[in-house]
Order: C-alpha cells, then structure tokens, then sequence
C-alpha cells in the first residue's frame, strides 16, 4: 500500500504541476491554435500522460472509492499549498478551514 500511495501522490503532484504550467501560460496566449503547437503544451501534455499512467496503477491496486478518496485529498492539499507557495494566494481561514475538513473526510473514507 505504501508504494501505490506514493504513487497516488507523484501522480497528484504531475497533475498539479501541470495545471500550474496552463494557469501561467494560457492567460498570455490563449485558446490559438498556436498554444497547443508550443513547447510549453507538449510539455505539459507529457506531464498529464505520465500522471495519467500514475493514476490507471492506482486504480489497479486500489479499491476504487480508496483510490478516489486518496486522490481527492492529495489534490486538496497540494493544491492549496503549490497555490500558496508558487502562485502567492491566500485563502480566508473559513476556506482553509473548509479545505482541512474535506482532507479530513476523505481520509476517513479511504481508512474505512
């Protein structure tokens, strides 16, 4: 089980990586032809692929509504600290708060 979670979470942060990459980019160049032929998008499209792999073990190894649970969490986590961290937001403690409680009942789900 430890090796599918740090799994689950490599995958996670690919994803999360990925996402950080086409929040930087699409805004200055937008939904053109041209953004998808870039290298900015091949790179982020390899991410994804190899996320996606990350994922498809997952959800051979684990039961499906463990493997979502955990997912869900992770992405919760890294989201709201990568978006902190690298794009600088700040959330409200009610929204923290909300965040902490969504991680907390994911987590009880993937453990019962």
């Amino acid at each position: 089980m430890s090796l599918a979670l740090a799994i689950i979470i490599g995958s996670q942060l690919l994803f999360t990586v990925s996402d950080l990459l086409a929040r930087h980019y699409m805004p200055r160049q937008g939904f053109a032809l041209a953004t998808f032929l870039s290298t900015w998008f091949l790179a982020y499209f390899l991410i994804r692929t190899m996320a996606m792999f990350g994922q498809l073990y997952a959800f051979t190894t684990i039961e499906l509504g463990k493997s979502m649970a955990l997912f869900g969490s992770a992405s919760i986590v890294l989201a709201n600290v990568l978006g902190f961290l690298v794009l600088k937001e700040v959330l409200s403690p009610k929204e923290y708060i909300g965040g902490s409680l969504a991680v907390i009942a994911f987590i009880v789900l993937a453990l019962y």
